[in-house]
């Protein structure tokens, strides 16, 4: 089974389709295995993958961004609809929002984050990230929906899986970020070199360190792991129909994106597979 959309689950979110209506697979790509679920959900066929495992069990900084790409790729989808848990860094960005994200700042360090680091130099144009395209359909069919969202958004990604200090909170708001995350980067750019156009939808759990700016209890919504967990979880219903939504307004012929040669795209996923990592 192939499929044209695929849909990463971000915390909270560790299962879009019901396992008796999907077919589980764990795929072996050139940089160890990824486990994807493929099913119909939305009206559309999709294949699901949750960054961080089914049991939250792998950190940030350690995600295999590649094979989950790369996997993806290989199954033929062109679009990723992606949900993510940030930290709100402004007033305007209070917790319980969900925000279309339009734009980065990378703040990790260390994580492979290209294709293109063997046999072939790609500079992959990043000025908009996320596709303005995907980003429209979405816009639009969120607020046809009747949906309270945010419309754009700036996400600082950090390297986690520690949160921010409170000089670090102000030092992003003030380099004009609104939202900050651990796992954007580097899934987005990924996804761009092998033709893959993504769209995020964040929701908003907490005001990161502490929005001292707000006023009286500045540390209300502080975050912590177990804050963020009890949000999402409250907010998984309107989160999952959001994506649904989405989802059902993607056109059947979405091209992708076409940033890198078709043929250095082919190269990569002509690469040889790590199948003695992919448990019997």
């Amino acid at each position: 089974m192939s499929a044209p959309i695929g849909v990463i689950g971000g915390s909270g979110l560790y299962r879009l389709m019901d396992a008796d209506s999907s077919e589980s697979r764990t795929i072996p790509t050139p940089y160890g295995p990824a486990t994807v679920a493929l099913g119909e959900f939305a009206g559309r066929t999709v294949a699901f993958l949750t960054r961080h495992g089914a049991d939250h069990s792998v950190a940030p900084h350690l995600i295999g961004y590649r094979a989950n790409i790369w996997a993806l790729a290989s199954l033929g989808v062109r679009a990723i609809v992606s949900s993510s848990a940030v930290g709100g860094l402004t007033a305007a960005y209070p917790p319980g929002s969900l925000v279309l994200t339009d734009q980065f700042i990378d703040r990790t360090y260390g994580r492979p984050d290209t294709f293109f680091d063997q046999g072939s130099v790609q500079h992959l144009a990043a000025a908009d990230p996320f596709d303005p395209e995907l980003h429209r359909i979405a816009r639009a069919a969120l607020t046809v929906a009747g949906e309270d969202f945010l419309p754009t958004g700036t996400a600082v990604v950090i390297q986690g899986p520690r949160f921010s200090t409170r000089a670090e909170s102000r030092w992003f708001a003030a380099a004009g970020g609104h939202i900050v995350n651990m796992t954007m980067y580097p899934e987005v750019p990924l996804a761009a070199e092998l033709g893959i156009g993504t769209v995020n939808l964040a929701f908003v759990t907490d005001s990161d360190a502490g929005l001292e700016q707000a006023g009286a209890q500045p540390d209300a919504d502080a975050v912590s792991h177990e804050l963020v967990l009890d949000r999402l979880a409250a907010a998984q219903p309107r989160i999952v129909a959001a994506i649904e939504t989405i989802l059902q307004a993607i056109p059947e012929n979405y091209p992708g994106v076409d940033l890198i040669p078709a043929e250095a795209v082919a190269g990569v996923l002509a690469r040889e597979v790590q199948r003695r990592e992919v448990a019997s």
